[in-house]
């Protein structure tokens, strides 16, 4: 069994700004743009957590709260906050900076499942997960009841 890992093991914080080639007619961006760094975010939270590389499973839970506009800096931060016997969900947040205030507000959240595979693409054991914090904790028992209505979900439609 491989040894395991908090989720501050597995913290990511990503910065990017938003181009004009990444918005729409509004000037605001994409929300395919924003689910494209939200994934690679939240991969590099799975694979810090695994040690090796890992396949995106299903994205569920993504709100976009409030617009993001041209010119500001998007903050992503993500974490692995659930580990099952071979997948892990990983959450993310997002936040658009204003560049002169430096302000920031809450736009996107996100929840992902990623499962670690080897060379040939078969899935691996995931690393437990180990929780130092009350906030860890809070985090892994939302994580678990989502996956839980996940697989019920799963179980209707198969």
């Amino acid at each position: 069994m491989a040894e395991a890992k908090t989720p501050s093991d597995s913290r990511v914080e990503m910065t990017e700004i938003v181009l004009p080639g990444d918005t729409n007619a509004h000037g605001t961006i994409f929300g395919g743009k924003v689910v494209q760094w939200i994934d690679i975010a939240a991969a590099v939270a799975a694979m810090r957590h695994v040690g090796g590389p890992v396949v995106t499973a299903s994205i569920d839970a993504l709100a976009f709260l409030t617009p993001i506009h041209m010119g500001e800096i998007v903050v992503l931060r993500a974490q692995v906050n659930f580990v099952g016997s071979k997948s892990m969900e990983v959450g993310v947040r997002v936040e658009a900076e204003n560049p002169r205030t430096r302000e920031r507000r809450y736009t996107t959240k996100a929840y992902l499942t990623f499962v670690g595979v080897d060379d040939d693409g078969r899935p691996l054991p995931v690393p437990p997960l180990e929780f130092k914090t009350e906030e860890d904790r809070r985090r892994a028992g939302e994580a678990k009841s989502r996956r839980e209505a996940r697989l019920r979900l799963r179980a209707k439609t198969v």
